[in-house]
């Protein structure tokens, strides 16, 4: 077998080196995937073996003079930042875990790559009131869609009720982010 840290050191080796050897390592690092996925292990997390596929296939265009960084076969962030008048209390970082949670199983994302921050008992009027709302912003690299969006918004509303917000007093506004958007571990997803 070969292991996976092994190939990506080799990968990042092969990009410093030439493109031909990148591409060559990217192929071999792309069987022993495949080899990975046939024996019912699992890498990363990934919860599909289509999922796994789109990670790994990597395109190189006539105009791409360089191998992509290895960040560019991890599955992503999805984040959420909602802001809210109610006060959570000591009950905050519970709903927060909870909504890393919702998010997690919504998206298939695993709960590793998943950020949540919730800014509550602020100024907030919707609708020309200040009842109980809540205002969110989600953004992934994919993993957006209406049904896990749908999942996501019944998900955190249903955290809040108890709290007093009215299912009707929350808008999330959801972002699918290209990779090269995304900040971490002092690069872009893109590389």
């Amino acid at each position: 077998d070969i292991h996976c840290n092994n190939m990506v050191s080799l990968i990042i080796r092969g990009f410093l080196m030439s493109k031909p050897l990148c591409v060559l390592l990217l192929l071999l690092y792309q069987k022993a995937l495949g080899s990975f996925i046939n024996s019912g292990r699992v890498f990363h997390q990934l919860r599909t073996e289509q999922e796994h596929r789109n990670l790994v296939s990597i395109k190189m265009s006539s105009n791409n003079s360089s191998c992509p960084h290895p960040f560019s076969l991890l599955p992503g962030d999805p984040s959420l930042i909602l802001t809210t008048n109610l006060n959570l209390g000591d009950k905050k970082l519970d709903i927060m875990k909870g909504i890393s949670k919702v998010m997690a199983d919504a998206t298939g994302k695993p709960e590793a790559y998943i950020a949540v921050s919730i800014i509550d008992n602020t100024a907030l009027i919707f609708g020309g009131s200040d009842a109980p709302a809540a205002l969110a912003n989600m953004m992934s690299i994919g993993a957006i869609s209406m049904e896990n969006n749908g999942a996501v918004t019944k998900g955190v509303t249903e955290l809040l009720e108890p709290f007093g917000l009215d299912a009707a007093r929350i808008y999330i506004n959801f972002f699918d982010v290209p990779r090269a958007n995304v900040g971490w571990s002092k690069k872009t997803f893109a590389g």
